[in-house]
C-alpha cells in the first residue's frame, strides 16, 4: 500500500526499518528534517538506538566511525559544507573500510552561500574511496538505501556508501511511495556481523601508520573492491526485486529509449525525470532520442555506458557540478569510457546547468537536443542570463 511522503521523512523511515545501532548528525539545510526525524524515533522507543548529539559534522563522522570499528551498523547524514568539514573522516572511513552508510542531500556549495540543489557537494569527494548511487526519485531513495547496507556490508566488500539524493527538490518533495515492511526488510538486510571490530579481547589496531612499504597496496585494494562493486550491484538488485518486485536492472545504469536512440542525454539524479518528460514529447514527434541515468557514478560503470551508447551517433552529457578549470566532471568519465574503443558516438558533447538550484526545464532539455544537432561543445553553461556576467578586470 502506497503512503504519502516527504523525502527525508521517507528516508528516516527507510533508515529505522535498516535497524542501526548508532546514529550520529549535525543538522544542515536541507538534510534536517531526516535526523530530526530519527533523532524522535529513538526518543519516542520506535528505534532501538544510541542517537548521538554532536558540535560539529566532523564529529558527527567521527562518532560514527567509532562505532561502525565497534561492529555496530551506524548512519549519518550531511549536505554540502556540512560533507566537507566531514572530508578528513571521509577518506579515514573508507580506508579503514567501514560499512557506513551516509544520506548526502545535494546542495551547493560556498562562496557565494547558497542552500539550494546541485551536485557539487558528493561530487567534490568523488574520490574519497566511498560507493556513490544517485536517486531520481524519492522511491529510489528509499530502495537505494536498502541496497547500500546490503552491498556495504557484503564480506567481499566493505566500504561505506553514500546515497544522494537531490536537495529540496526529493528532500521536501512530496510523493506516495512504497514502504517495505519491517519483515521483507529483515529478509533482505541481515543483522550486521563485523568481519573485524575493536574489542579488549582480541585487540586490533585501525587507522595506523602506514609507510611507503604498504600505502600504495592499501589504495590499491580498495581500487581493486569497486571492480567487485559493479559485479555485486546487480547481484543484489536481483534479489532486492525478487523480495519486493521493484525492478532496478543491474543498478548501474538506466537505459530509456537509448536502443534506436540518434541523440542521448546522459546525467543523473532528479533532472533525469525531467529529461524522460522531454523524452516522452519528441519520440511523439517522430525523433529518435534518449536519456542514459547514471545510478552508480561510483564505481563508475564503464562498460555499460560503452554498451549502451556505442550505436549513438550523438552524446550530450549533463553535469550538475563543474570542475573548473577542466571538463566536467560526468563529461569527463563518459568521454574517457571511449578512449580506444573503435564504436563510439561522433559526439560527445558536455553541458553544465541547474547550479545554485537554477531551475532546468523542459525547454532547457530541448535546448540542449537542439545543440546537439550541430556540432560537439565541451562545459557549455545553459541558462546562463548575460546581464549578470561582468567584464573582466583589466591591468
Amino acid at each position: 500500500m502506497k503512503q504519502f511522503f516527504e523525502g527525508s521523512h521517507a528516508v528516516a523511515e527507510i533508515v529505522r526499518l535498516c535497524k542501526p545501532g548508532v546514529i550520529s548528525a549535525y543538522p544542515i539545510t536541507p538534510q534536517t528534517h531526516i535526523v530530526e526525524d530519527l533523532a524522535q524515533m529513538v526518543a519516542d522507543g520506535k528505534l532501538d538506538a544510541q542517537c548521538v548529539n554532536v558540535e560539529s559534522e566532523h564529529s558527527a563522522a567521527s562518532v560514527v566511525l567509532g562505532s561502525e570499528a565497534c561492529g555496530v551498523r551506524s548512519y549519518t547524514a550531511t549536505s554540502s559544507q556540512g560533507l566537507f568539514y566531514m572530508s578528513e573522516v571521509i577518506f579515514n572511513i573508507a580506508g579503514m573500510r567501514l560499512p557506513i552508510v551516509l544520506t548526502c542531500a545535494n546542495r551547493a556549495i560556498s562562496a557565494p552561500i547558497n542552500i539550494w540543489n546541485d551536485q557539487q557537494d558528493s561530487i567534490s569527494l568523488r574520490d574519497a574511496g566511498w560507493i556513490q548511487l544517485y536517486a531520481e526519485n524519492n522511491q529510489e531513495t528509499v530502495d537505494l538505501h536498502l541496497m547500500a547496507y546490503r552491498l556495504a556490508e557484503d564480506k567481499s566488500i566493505m566500504l561505506p556508501v553514500m546515497v544522494c539524493m537531490d536537495g529540496f527538490i526529493l528532500t521536501h518533495g512530496m510523493e506516495a511511495l512504497d514502504m517495505p515492511e519491517q519483515a521483507l526488510v529483515d529478509k533482505f538486510l541481515p543483522p550486521y556481523k563485523a568481519l573485524y571490530k575493536l574489542d579488549t579481547a582480541e585487540p586490533l589496531t585501525f587507522g595506523a601508520l602506514a609507510g611507503p612499504d604498504y600505502y600504495l597496496e592499501a589504495r590499491y585494494a580498495i581500487q581493486d573492491t569497486f571492480k567487485d562493486v559493479l559485479a555485486m550491484l546487480p547481484k543484489i538488485s536481483e534479489e532486492f526485486r525478487g523480495v519486493f518486485g521493484r525492478d532496478y536492472k543491474d543498478c548501474l545504469v538506466e537505459e530509456y529509449f537509448t536502443k534506436d536512440a540518434e541523440r542521448v542525454i546522459v546525467a543523473m539524479g532528479s533532472v533525469c525525470g525531467t529529461i524522460k518528460e522531454v523524452v516522452d514529447e519528441l519520440r511523439k514527434k517522430g525523433k529518435k532520442v534518449g536519456l542514459l541515468k547514471v545510478i552508480s557514478y561510483r564505481p563508475f560503470p564503464y562498460a555499460r555506458v560503452c554498451e549502451a551508447l556505442k550505436n549513438v551517433a550523438k552524446v550530450a552529457v549533463l553535469d550538475k557540478s563543474v570542475s573548473l578549470g577542466a571538463y566536467a566532471p560526468i563529461a569527463t568519465d563518459v568521454k574517457a569510457a571511449f578512449c580506444g574503443k573503435k564504436k563510439a558516438p561522433k559526439i560527445i558533447s558536455s553541458f553544465v546547468a541547474g547550479l545554485g538550484g537554477r531551475d532546468i526545464t523542459l525547454e532547457s532539455i530541448r535546448d540542449i537536443f537542439r545543440k546537439l544537432t550541430v556540432r560537439e561543445v565541451n562545459g557549455e553553461f545553459i541558462d546562463l542570463k548575460p546581464e549578470l556576467l561582468k567584464e573582466k578586470y583589466e591591468d
